[in-house]
């Protein structure tokens, strides 16, 4: 559905999560570098998996569908088979393909759509540069690299995107002498490095740690191929335990709670806001509540800005999102994008540099508002139809496909009411 209405209603019901997206791109990067055949379990064939599949068959790997799981077969080397690796609109492809890529030694093209082609891929381009790499990129994708990447001390900053760290530490175990990464600034997302390393830890793959500081890598290194489960994913059951706190009572099952995603702080920031929050081992619960705001500090789950920020906008008194600047350069200016919309439904959100300022209020009053192309605009907007007045109109909604397409199918599950909707 390209538009959705939604009529404002509460969420009663039990939903089982979804996979958790970072640690799928992962374990099928880390698959395609064996040598042999690993089973992936529980994977939703959203448009960004669905690049990284196609990307991994670019490099040489074979790839089997079912219905929920993957076969990856690895040749223990990878192989260009296929010039132009089209990675859609999905960051992390990008990101996490380039440094793998740079060991075939062929000339390979990256391009993709949306926002991505304008992504910052800096970091990357300063290591072409000292390492003597050939790449062509023009004010953004397609990139065009050719080239060998070779061992070394790697200095990247940690406050652009943690996704260049898990990049380079896909690749530089393959490469014959040691390397080390050295983080120039503090860094942010640790929670996605922390997947990264529990990722290659299960395909036998060993990085030292020194305090996100520095990682140091031996060479020589090989992926050894495991079969894998996929946990749920802490940023997509955000917008249910929100659902369940602003009208409703809502279970979340197929949780981790020892998970490293760092968006499991969710749970920790809804306590802090009062929210009634039941945690079980695999599990959580949450019914309504009154919130309170408080500041929250967006720099290790930038992810949760969009739902928090509809959170806020409900609770009593100030919620002051800090250090999200980043989400300036999502799939959409994600601070700009959830203020304006809000504000069209009455909210009281301003913008800073870095963050939001949200003074909250009882009620929304519904109409017409946009994803900006961006799922996690798209989703955070349909659960603050639960506290509009009038019905919420949501266009451009189908944006859902790149992470969660089954999004409105669960809402309509837990009572919501979605109707397709047609300009005129």
């Amino acid at each position: 559905m390209k538009n959705v209405k939604i009529i404002p209603s509460n969420l009663y019901g039990k939903i089982k999560i979804p996979p958790s997206k970072s640690l799928t791109h992962r374990a099928i990067i880390a698959a395609a570098l064996a040598n042999r055949t690993s089973k992936i379990d529980n994977v939703i064939f959203s448009d960004d998996i669905v690049a990284t599949c196609n990307g991994i068959k670019a490099l040489g790997a074979e790839v089997e569908k079912t219905e929920n799981s993957l076969w990856v077969k690895g040749k223990g080397s990878l192989n260009l088979c296929k010039k132009e690796i089209d990675c859609n609109e999905s960051g992390s492809t990008l990101r996490f393909l380039i440094p793998p890529a740079l060991l075939t030694g062929e000339e390979v093209t990256f391009n993709g759509r949306g926002r991505l082609r304008k992504r910052p891929l800096e970091p990357y381009f300063e290591i072409f540069k000292k390492q003597g790499i050939y790449y062509n990129y023009e004010q953004g994708l397609p990139l065009t690299v050719k080239g060998n990447l070779k061992p070394g001390n790697f200095k990247i900053r940690g406050d652009v995107s943690s996704q260049f760290i898990t990049g380079l530490l896909f690749a530089l175990p393959l490469l014959e002498e040691d390397s080390k990464i050295t983080v120039t600034t503090q860094l942010e997302s640790k929670g996605y490095v922390d997947l990264t390393m529990d990722i290659l830890d299960r395909f036998s793959i060993k990085i030292e740690n020194n305090n996100y500081e520095e990682f140091n890598i031996k060479g020589n290194q090989k992926y050894i191929p495991t079969d894998y489960r996929v946990e749920g994913d802490f940023s997509q059951a955000a917008f249910w335990i929100v659902a369940g706190i602003l009208g409703g009572e809502i279970e979340c099952d197929d949780l981790n709670m020892a998970s490293f995603q760092g968006d499991r702080v969710i749970v920790e920031i809804i306590e802090k806001m009062g929210g009634e929050v039941l945690k079980l081992k695999d599990k959580i619960k949450t019914k309504t509540s009154k919130t309170k705001g408080i500041t929250v500090d967006a720099s290790q789950c930038p992810d949760l800005v969009p739902i928090l920020t509809v959170l806020g906008a409900l609770s009593e008194g100030r919620t002051h999102i800090i250090n999200a600047k980043r989400l300036r350069f999502k799939e959409s200016d994600r601070l700009k994008a959830i203020a304006t919309e809000l504000n069209k439904l009455g909210a009281d959100v301003k913008e800073e540099e870095d963050g939001l300022i949200i003074n909250g209020k009882d009620r929304l009053k519904g109409g017409i508002v946009d994803s900006w192309n961006d799922h996690r605009i798209a989703m955070a907007l349909a659960i603050a139809s639960i506290k509009c007045t009038e019905p919420l109109i949501i266009t451009n909604s189908d944006s859902i496909r790149k992470s969660y397409p089954d999004f409105f199918r669960d809402f309509e599950k837990m009572g919501g009411k979605v109707y397709e909707w047609h300009v005129g």
